[in-house]
């Protein structure tokens, strides 16, 4: 093998010489315009560079501008609708410019997917969504929060369907102290006043709201609140609430039997529904007691005031406290318009200073128990609007806010184990959850 020359050799003969550092400077002129590059690229790569071209400032192109979205058809105009006492779906729709055909057309398709358009009431929803020439595309009909029904044009005409949504129920607690009202109470615990009266008629025939509330009594519920979603829409059923009043401590606990009928019993299941109210007035307040020695505010001196005097605006409805039979209605002297009704055992009551009676009241006709039977007025001997309630007992005046009444029919026996265990478990959770 022959060797080849050694480097030395190469690099001292003057043609090798040259040759070499022709190839050393080809060399680095290559790494330089390497780097050289490298660093263009980076500048020019960089989003808001500025090149420097012979001396010249040049700025990035500016960005190219997105064409707007082409504009979609104009939403339809949705406009509310105000249903006025007396009121038919299709003259609603018409006095709001739907021709008369078309709103019977949407009347009878939203009637046959099931709304019931004979009881069609103000605070109901009633919505028309107008194209922008003007025509109806949809008509929609909200009977409450749970129901409602959308109308709209095919080819086939005006058809409906049915929207269903189902509440969510909650059990919650409330309670409260009277401090200058009942209703301001249910108001402080962020409640509204219909829980009041649902409260007031579980123990109306036990305890008068309108003489005996005072100052200082405590409450407490578990209501079931109704949401859609997580909005309250309304109340359900009280399941249990108790009431202490001035040493009174009243219990009623929601209990439906097995023949379907609902009711309030004591923890012990005796029915708080007794056979006469405690007040013939939903909830007022009262200005006069029972007494054998008041001074007469017209006729002067003491005069025997053997009735309570319910203050209430004229026109306050008065219902009958107990099932009985009409013996007078009408006028009766200083009394002024006046209802006088028998009922079981021996009892009459006597409602006085009407301003009218009730529809249909007539002697011998027959009213059951909270049936309206007249309303509050000032005729007669009366200083004022008011309601003069008087109870007698085989001919007899007594106290009705002392009275004692027959009870209402307790629990079935062959009930009365599964009462006792639900209203046992009402009660822990009820006083667990909202401690006086």
């Amino acid at each position: 093998m022959v060797a080849g020359p050694r480097h030395s050799e190469f690099v001292n003969s003057p043609t090798s010489r040259l040759a070499y550092d022709r190839a050393v400077d080809v060399k680095r002129l290559t790494i330089a315009a390497v780097v050289v590059g490298v660093a263009l690229l980076a500048v020019v790569t960089r989003p808001d560079h500025w090149m420097f071209l012979r001396g010249q400032q040049v700025a990035a192109p500016p960005p190219v501008a997105e064409a707007p979205a082409p504009a979609g058809p104009p939403a339809p105009r949705v406009q509310g609708v105000e249903l006025r006492r007396g009121d038919s779906l299709a003259r609603a729709l018409a006095r709001e410019g739907i021709q008369p055909r078309v709103a019977h057309d949407i009347a009878a398709a939203l009637a046959r997917s099931g709304a019931n358009l004979r009881r069609v009431i103000p605070g109901h929803t009633l919505e028309i969504a107008w194209s922008p020439d003007g025509a109806p595309v949809i008509v929609r009909y909200e009977p409450s929060r749970w129901l409602g029904f959308a109308a709209s044009p095919t080819d086939r005409g005006w058809e409906a369907r049915r929207v269903e949504t189902r509440p969510d129920v909650r059990v919650e607690a409330v309670r409260g102290q009277v401090r200058r009202s009942l209703f301001e109470a249910i108001d402080q615990a962020g409640e509204s006043a219909r829980l009041v009266l649902e409260m007031v008629e579980i123990f109306s025939s036990d305890f008068d709201f309108t003489a005996d509330t005072r100052e200082g009594d405590r409450f407490r519920l578990l209501v079931e609140k109704r949401y859609a979603g997580d909005t309250f829409v309304d109340y359900g059923r009280i399941l249990v609430a108790q009431y202490v009043s001035n040493g009174q401590h009243l219990t009623g606990v929601g209990y439906t039997r097995s023949d379907g009928k609902h009711g309030y019993y004591d923890p012990q299941g005796r029915s708080l529904k007794k056979s006469f109210l405690k007040s013939p007035l939903e909830f007022t307040r009262i200005t006069s007691g029972f007494t054998y020695a008041r001074p007469h505010p017209i006729l002067g001196g003491v005069r025997p005031h053997l009735a309570i005097d319910y203050a209430a605006p004229v026109g306050t409805p008065v219902r009958a406290v107990a099932d009985g039979r009409v013996v007078s209605a009408g006028w009766a002297g200083s009394n002024g318009i006046s209802v006088r009704l028998s009922h079981r055992s021996g009892y009459e009551t006597m409602y006085n200073h009407l301003s009218r009676l009730g529809a249909g009241l007539a002697p011998g006709a027959r009213v059951s128990q909270r049936q309206v039977i007249g309303y509050v007025g000032a005729t007669g001997l009366a200083t004022g609007p008011h309601l003069d309630y008087r109870i007698a007992r085989h001919g007899t005046f007594v106290n009705p806010l002392s009275e004692k009444f027959i009870p209402g029919e307790p629990i079935p026996s062959d009930q009365r184990a599964a009462f006792l265990q639900q209203a046992g478990s009402l009660v822990h959770r009820l006083e667990s959850e909202a401690a006086f």
